[in-house]
């Protein structure tokens, strides 16, 4: 690749993140160029004469700017090659430098460290800091064997910081990894959140409005056949929908966003009973235990939910004069239970969850909440004189 850049990203103070790309290929690349022109010089004043020495420094110049100009060596196997090449040259200084290649090779060979790190990984630094340090003292000139301590901790260095470098690289794609699998979840709970409200909306308004349009339809035909008759019923349908308004304005309540108060479940669940008693003028008794209840922020919400669909159904089926909620917590998990004085189900007893599922009785969306939480449900009907669910949610 061409060009390459390295992203560094930033979060400031005030949590705000910004974002900046480095051309370290572009910049390495003259760098090099400028390296090479120097010892191109200095070996042509020293020297006075092309000698293949000089003439080799020069190639290397002419093709690192062609290099240059292109934007860059590029990376993967080029790249080595272009890495193996700087590491032949810079031996080449340090064998065959002069008093003057000096700082030279030792600014050369920090470049080369430079760019091993940048491009390359642990192995690659160790290769060249290990092959300098045992190839300077071979170097005929006392100067350039002078810079093997240099050489020893700067490889050392180098080392290190590109073991750290590639122990960073695995968190972050470790980081990126538990990151993706977020997202995914996210993904599956949106998902499962939008079928849940499109059970609900189907059990609960649409339902209301099928049965009104075939009210409206039954209507039509009454007045065609008794006009008198047909006001009467009119009235009844528009006392159908406003009752059908305050169901809907119900399930519409029951998605907005709570409050939880600090967490605490007591305190949430009595302030929905409270506005449940009034919106639907129906009598609610909160008993709640005095025991500290702490559930996690997802389990309380799911919690808060099983009370207002249950909240909801004795509103909008049940025809009740009065509700009874209680919360208590025992060593066997938290139990919530709601009971009522109203018409009750159709059918009689008392049945877990298995039955209802088995039978295929009480309401799916109670149901489908309980199994998310792994809690017990038992629903008991007394038909004409009301009906009770009882939830035990596990603390663990």
């Amino acid at each position: 690749m061409k060009g390459a850049v390295i992203r560094f990203t930033y979060t400031g103070n005030n949590g705000v993140s910004s974002t900046s790309d480095f051309p370290w290929t572009r910049y390495l690349s003259w760098v090099r160029v400028l390296l090479a022109a120097a010892a191109a010089a200095v070996a042509g004043l020293a020297v006075q004469r092309l000698s293949p020495a000089v003439a080799l420094l020069v190639l290397y110049l002419a093709v690192s700017t062609v290099g240059a100009a292109r934007g860059g060596t590029e990376r993967g196997l080029l790249g080595m090659l272009a890495l193996f090449a700087d590491s032949v040259y810079f031996l080449i200084l340090l064998y065959f430098g002069g008093d003057q290649m000096e700082w030279l090779a030792g600014a050369f060979y920090l470049y080369l460290l430079s760019e091993a790190l940048v491009f390359s990984g642990p192995v690659e630094v160790a290769v060249i800091a290990v092959g300098s340090s045992i190839f300077c003292p071979v170097s005929p000139n006392p100067e350039v064997r002078a810079l093997e301590p240099m050489i020893l901790v700067a490889g050392v260095l180098a080392c290190g910081f590109a073991v750290y470098k590639r122990r960073q690289k695995a968190l972050i794609s470790e980081l990126a990894g538990k990151l993706d699998a977020v997202q995914k979840a996210v993904e599956k709970a949106r998902e499962a959140e939008t079928q849940r409200i499109a059970a609900d909306f189907h059990d609960g308004p649409l339902q209301s409005f099928i049965s009104l349009q075939m009210r409206l339809e039954i209507l039509r035909k009454l007045l065609e056949r008794d006009t008198d008759a047909g006001m009467q019923d009119l009235k009844q349908l528009q006392a159908l929908a406003q009752s059908q308004v305050r169901d809907l304005r119900t399930f519409l309540h029951s998605m907005r966003p709570v409050d939880i108060d600090g967490g605490n479940l007591v305190v949430t669940l009595r302030r929905t009973a409270e506005s449940f008693q009034k919106e639907s003028g129906i009598p609610v008794a909160f008993v709640s235990t005095s025991t500290p209840v702490g559930l996690p922020p997802e389990v309380t919400m799911e919690v808060l939910q099983m009370l207002r669909e249950a909240l909801h159904n004795v509103q909008k089926h049940a025809s009740a004069t009065r509700v009874a909620v209680s919360l208590e917590k025992t060593d066997r998990g938290l139990e919530i239970s709601v009971d009522d004085n109203g018409h009750g189900f159709s059918f009689a007893g008392a049945y877990s969850l298995e039955e209802l599922e088995l039978l295929r009785l009480g309401p799916a969306s109670l149901k489908r909440r309980a199994r998310g939480l792994n809690a017990d449900m038992l629903l008991e009907s007394r038909p004409g004189r009301g009906a009770g669910i009882k939830f035990r949610i596990p603390l663990q």
